[in-house]
């Protein structure tokens, strides 16, 4: 198989992993509008096929957030809105290029899908709530 063709193949992979929430109604959103939703409030996020739980972030502004994955500690994150994407550097990952994902709507569903074609991987928020992760050493800007 020649390089070209094992590109396209998996690219179609890919693509063909997102067919159920491409061919159903969504509608991408700024990532502004979806900070404006989460901003000052605490966001539980599940994975869309399994319905596990991901991990919590806390909006603390709309350049800085703090999240905690299940049995894990809290790592802060710089916030980013490049190309319509929501963009997070971890304080742990400092040296790491940054997570970005596309905000949309689906069903009346505030949805995440991570911004690659290499993983489609696609996380849903089941519970926003204005209590904070209670984290140490919150960022004061």
């Amino acid at each position: 198989m020649t390089i070209g063709k094992r590109i396209s193949a998996t690219l179609i992979a890919c693509l063909g992993a997102a067919a159920p929430l491409e061919a159903a109604a969504q509608t991408r959103i700024s990532p502004e509008a979806f900070l404006a939703a989460v901003m000052g409030k605490t966001v539980d996020f599940h994975d869309f096929h399994s319905g596990e739980i991901v991990g919590t972030e806390e909006f603390l502004s709309s350049t800085v957030s703090v999240w905690r994955r299940e049995g894990r500690g809290c790592v802060y994150g710089q916030i980013t809105t490049p190309n319509g994407q929501i963009c997070f550097l971890y304080d742990d990952e400092i040296e790491g290029p940054a997570v970005c994902w596309w905000p949309f709507e689906y069903e009346g569903r505030l949805m995440v899908r991570l911004a690659t074609l290499a993983n489609s991987e696609i996380q849903e928020v089941r519970r926003i709530t204005t209590e904070g992760l209670n984290c140490p050493s919150a960022p004061i800007s």
